[in-house]
């Protein structure tokens, strides 16, 4: 384990916000996390973990050690005649594990397709899209205890999922490192193509006969559509989640606003926060060198040399907006460190 100082986090966030680390160092294995534990702990130096940097907004330098979790590996490690269960790495590319599992037709990830980060982040903040979430293949993980440095394992059950929300975001944060998630996949695919545009985008592409491959392809021509690629204009995805709020309040915001769009779910009904945004007057909303994207009002983005506490100042003066129109508090899926 090579630890180096004063490193730059440019390269590892997606909003390409040049702040320091004041130690760095990069994890390839489940010893490395225990010996950067260990070092953490003898210098009383606060630990931050870093995936993909997808889903992280840097406001200021950080005087921590930044753990740039490297852990690689796809293995097979139980089949039978319907399923397939495979141990990953914290460290693989989601989006390249996606492909891989669809060379392997395996399916119930196709529709989570061109997500970006790590798949060590995927089950702590339960990502989705297009009417499937992690919780629906996700068998179990392993994660390094901070305080004891033993290797656990959390169960389905354990990890107590909910919408972009585990037991890692609230009362275990900063407790653990994922190192390892299991999945479970399907031999014989159960395709979901009701949600957003995928029947549509897929009678576009003239499929015929439907696969996990021709819903990937889908899914990724959608995304490409309306999402901008962070390697051009920084961005961390989506920036809020979509609020779910009481029946009684959806329909008093219908008899306003009727063309409002709203989804049962348990909790009441979901609004997509892209809507309440863009009808707040913030779509294609720009501030120098940052601003709200012109085709999905969802993304804030950093056209180049943006600092992150503009983009938290910016959010929250959407969140102002949006709670003054329409009385909907909005909340950050991005963590801000």
């Amino acid at each position: 384990m090579k630890i180096q100082e004063n490193i730059s986090l440019k390269p590892y966030n997606t909003f390409g916000i040049d702040k320091k680390a004041k130690f760095f160092t990069q994890i390839s294995s489940e010893n490395e996390v225990i010996e950067a534990l260990k070092y953490a702990n003898s210098q009383n130096t606060p630990l931050i973990i870093l995936g993909g940097g997808s889903n992280i907004l840097l406001t200021d330098d950080i005087h921590a050690l930044v753990l740039k979790i490297e852990i690689k590996g796809i293995k097979l490690i139980q089949e039978s005649d319907e399923e397939v269960y495979i141990e990953v790495g914290a460290g693989e590319n989601w989006h390249e594990f996606v492909l891989h599992c669809i060379q392997k037709n395996w399916a119930g990830v196709e529709n989570l397709s061109l997500i970006p980060g790590t798949v060590g982040a995927s089950p702590m903040q339960n990502i989705g899209a297009y009417g499937i979430e992690i919780k629906e293949v996700f068998e179990g993980l392993y994660a390094i205890n901070r305080e004891t440095l033993d290797r656990e394992y959390f169960s389905w059950k354990d990890c107590k999922f909910g919408y972009r929300e585990s037991v890692f975001k609230n009362t275990l944060k900063g407790k653990y490192v994922i190192t390892n998630v299991v999945f479970k996949l399907k031999k014989q695919p159960t395709f979901h193509t009701e949600y957003g545009a995928i029947s549509q985008t897929l009678e576009e592409m003239n499929i015929k006969d439907l696969s996990i491959q021709a819903i990937s392809d889908a899914v990724i021509k959608i995304r490409q559509s309306k999402l901008p690629d962070p390697k051009v204009i920084g961005n961390a995805g989506s920036f809020f989640k979509n609020p779910t709020i009481s029946i009684p309040q959806f329909e008093r915001l219908k008899i306003e606003n009727p063309a409002i769009p709203g989804y049962p779910n348990e909790e009441g009904i979901k609004v997509p926060a892209a809507w309440l945004i863009e009808q707040a007057g913030w779509k294609g909303y720009t501030q120098g060198n940052i601003g709200v994207h012109k085709l999905q009002p969802l993304v804030l983005v950093n056209y180049g040399g943006g600092d992150g506490r503009e983009i938290a100042e910016l959010s929250k003066k959407i969140q102002d907006s949006v709670k003054q129109k329409f009385n909907v508090d909005l909340h950050a899926e991005v963590n801000f460190l």
